[in-house]
Formats: structure tokens, sequence, C-alpha cells
């Protein structure tokens, strides 16, 4: 596992071997990464970072120098790997051992990207509520963007707030914003031609 960009560019890490983890692979991450290049400017951005795992999204996010970082997950392993690395990169990533379901109720902060990395055999329905707690809480800032990590098993177009999707390999990347106010007036205006045309 690799850092691929930013201050610790080419800087490798090396979990345990025993993490109960699937980490996103360089090529996917690279291409990721290449995408929200044309959305953000990565300095100052608020991450969330659910299922954390090794910490992989985090650590390339904070050698970009995106702060404030919080990384959750349900593992000791990954969030006590996580919290060394920190320490020895001197990130700005609060690593917290929760429940993501759980953190995600009482969590009250905002943020500007949310990356979520579930395990791909997770229920569909626990795919769904990830997604809809971040948006029915307002966890994702106004101009924010959600991504979602998933097998193609997995389909997330119909939720709302879907904007995108990109494949890689075996992965797929879901890409999820708030609905602007615009583009709401443009669908009405369109339920209005369609009458008018009947």
């Amino acid at each position: 596992m690799r850092i691929i960009s930013g201050k610790y560019k080419g800087r490798r890490l090396s979990p345990p071997k025993n993490l109960p983890v699937r980490p996103t692979t360089d090529m996917s991450k690279e291409a990721l990464f290449n995408i929200l290049n044309n959305h953000f400017n990565f300095t100052e951005l608020a991450v969330l970072d659910l299922f954390a795992g090794t910490g992989n999204i985090s650590f390339e996010f904070a050698s970009r120098g995106s702060e404030p970082i919080v990384s959750v997950d349900a593992d000791f392993g990954c969030i006590s790997f996580i919290k060394k690395t920190t320490d020895e990169f001197e990130f700005n990533i609060t690593a917290i051992k929760s429940d993501v379901f759980k953190f995600l109720e009482k969590t009250k902060g905002n943020y500007d990207i949310i990356f979520a990395d579930p395990p791909y055999g997770m229920t569909q329905e626990n795919f769904e509520k990830v997604i809809q707690i971040v948006f029915e809480r307002e966890l994702l800032s106004e101009d924010g963007m959600m991504i979602v990590e998933h097998s193609k098993h997995t389909k997330l177009e119909h939720l709302s707030n879907f904007s995108f999707q990109k494949n890689y390999g075996g992965s797929t990347f879901s890409f999820f914003e708030w609905e602007s106010e615009s583009e709401n007036d443009e669908d009405d205006e369109n339920e209005h031609d369609d009458d008018s045309e009947e």
C-alpha cells in the first residue's frame, strides 16, 4: 500500500497482515483522486472516512493537505494502525473505533467529503442506510460529495442524490451530491412541459 500523491507521495505503508480489510487498489485510488481533483482543492477539506480499514483513503487525503479528517472503523487493529501512522506522519486524523451506523446517528460533524467503503458483502439495505443517514442528518456540506465504494452487484443509482458512477476492475464508485435548486427548477419545468404536451 502506498501514498500516490501529495507531501508523502511514494511512501509505502505496511499494515499488519491480519486486519479484516480489502484495501482500495492503487489503480482505483488513483482514478478516484483524479476525479476529485477536478471538483475540489484538497487543502483544508474536511473528510469523513467510513469503514476506514487501514486508513488508505484517509492517508491519501492527508498527504494532499486535507484536514481535519475523521476515520471510523469498528476493528481495534485498524484503528491502532491508523493512530500509529497518524502520529508517525503528523497527520490531522482522528481515528474513532465505532460501529459506523452508531457513529452516523450521533455525530454532529459537517464534511466536504464523505467516503464509505463497507464490506462488499454488506446487505443492499445497509449500503442504502449509510447514504440515507448522511443526507437525512445533513452531514455532507452543501457543495460536498459522498463516495461509496462497492461491488458491481450492489446497485445504488436509484437513490436520491445519486450523481454519477465509475467502474474500475471489480470496484464501483458511486458519487452522491446535494441536488441544486437549479436542477430542481429544471425538473419542475420539464414536468410542466410534459403536462403542456398532453
